[in-house]
């Protein structure tokens, strides 16, 4: 079983290549899923598909060739499978406040509904083991983020709230409804989020398992986007998913002369950079293609520049290349370098990233927020392992 993210800035081309991916695995011959996390579905448009294929089905999977399924969540059939007693609670809480009926059924749509719901296939699928790959076209990188950060959240709310939460409207209840029309849950509201916390048990550990969950960062060479790539990188690293491949898509070809040359330039110096900042992960290199990649045919070529006979289901990369720890006082970041003399490391703290020079190769990681503004670093080496201790105080000092 594997399952494979595309994550990255809106409009870098994750849909396409993701669709290539599924593509490229339902014709080795694995069962293949590709999902959409976005709520401005374009599965289906990519595809080249009629609407009405997806329509009919109601957000549930539609193959569309051997091997190849594609699954566009719909977030009303979403709400009825999975949301009953929560979203009706909801409802009346929002019309209760005086807030039009209609609009008050838009608004208990909140923000994680549709991501928990797909969490809840994905954990479904893993477990019937109903598919050999399951590949996720994200959504833009906040989204994705939160979306990884969901299984944790919930764990916490369950052990810390829950129950509390519970027993407080238990006892509130009846002497509520008698000093104020604002509804306190029934407990049919509080079953309702045990099954659902229930039925995504498990979930957390697939997302983290590097065997089977890699993250896959799509992105552009240009500075914004490579910028957000490698904030989405930290992000990632901190939630202990594996990245295992960095795809640089729409590169201006060789063939591309006169006009472009000052725009080639431009991503060559771009395309060096993504290599400094996210070395040792492996970077995959594509070509803007010379018109719209949409339909079969089309994607599959996509395929073959991407991964030429690479199988897409394999490990490109294992292991943390670096991780944080938060100690008393401040954050140690740990970074693997074996074969490094401590005469040969440079380090420099700029804004907010941290840039390590080993000869003439730069390795930058950039500093979660909380970091940032600790203005005392020292560093020492110990084996393989490179320990960077920031502080809130003092000035920057190298042991």
């Amino acid at each position: 079983m594997r399952i494979i993210f595309f994550a990255g800035k809106g409009g870098v081309g994750k849909t396409s290549i993701s669709a290539a991916t599924g593509i490229r695995t339902a014709e080795i011959g694995y069962k293949t899923i590709v999902m959409s996390l976005d709520i401005a579905h374009s599965l289906s448009d990519i595809f080249d598909l009629e609407k009405d294929l997806l329509d009919i089905n109601k957000g549930r999977p539609v193959q569309i060739r051997e091997n190849l399924w594609i699954q566009e969540l719909d977030i009303n059939e979403e709400i009825q499978r999975n949301w009953g007693e929560i979203y009706k609670y909801i409802t009346t809480l929002f019309s209760s406040t005086g807030i039009d009926e209609i609009l008050a059924e838009e608004l208990a749509i909140l923000p994680g509904m549709e991501e928990v719901s797909l969490l809840l296939y994905i954990n479904s699928y893993v477990k019937k083991r109903s598919y050999d790959v399951i590949i996720l076209d994200c959504a833009p990188t906040g989204e994705s983020i939160r979306f990884i950060s969901i299984p944790t959240t919930l764990e916490w709310y369950m052990k810390k709230i829950f129950k509390l939460e519970r027993r407080i409207a238990k006892y509130v209840r009846p002497i509520a409804t008698r000093v104020s029309d604002v509804p306190i849950p029934e407990d049919e509201y509080f079953s309702a989020i045990e099954r659902l916390f229930n039925r995504l048990s498990g979930v957390n550990e697939i997302l983290e398992d590097p065997e089977v969950t890699s993250v896959r960062l799509v992105t552009n060479p240009e500075k914004v986007v490579l910028k957000e790539t490698q904030r989405a990188f930290m992000y990632f690293c901190l939630y202990h998913v594996n990245v295992d491949a960095i795809i640089i898509n729409r590169i201006f070809p060789e063939s591309a002369g006169g006009f472009f040359k000052l725009w080639k330039d431009t991503q060559r110096l771009y395309i060096e950079k993504a290599k400094e900042y996210f070395d040792p992960i492996p970077i995959f290199q594509v070509d803007l293609f010379e018109e719209e990649v949409v339909g079969y045919d089309s994607l599959r070529r996509l395929a073959d520049s991407l991964y030429k006979d690479k199988d897409p289901t394999e490990h490109f990369f294992k292991g943390e290349p670096y991780k944080w720890i938060k100690e008393e006082g401040g954050y140690k970041l740990i970074v693997n370098l074996p074969f490094v003399m401590k005469k040969d490391i440079e380090l420099n703290k700029v804004s907010d990233e941290l840039i390590i020079r080993i000869g003439n190769v730069k390795r930058h990681f950039l500093l979660p927020r909380q970091v940032t503004g600790m203005n005392s670093v020292s560093a020492r080496l110990d084996g393989k392992k490179l320990y960077v201790i920031f502080k809130g105080d003092g000035r920057y000092a190298e042991k």
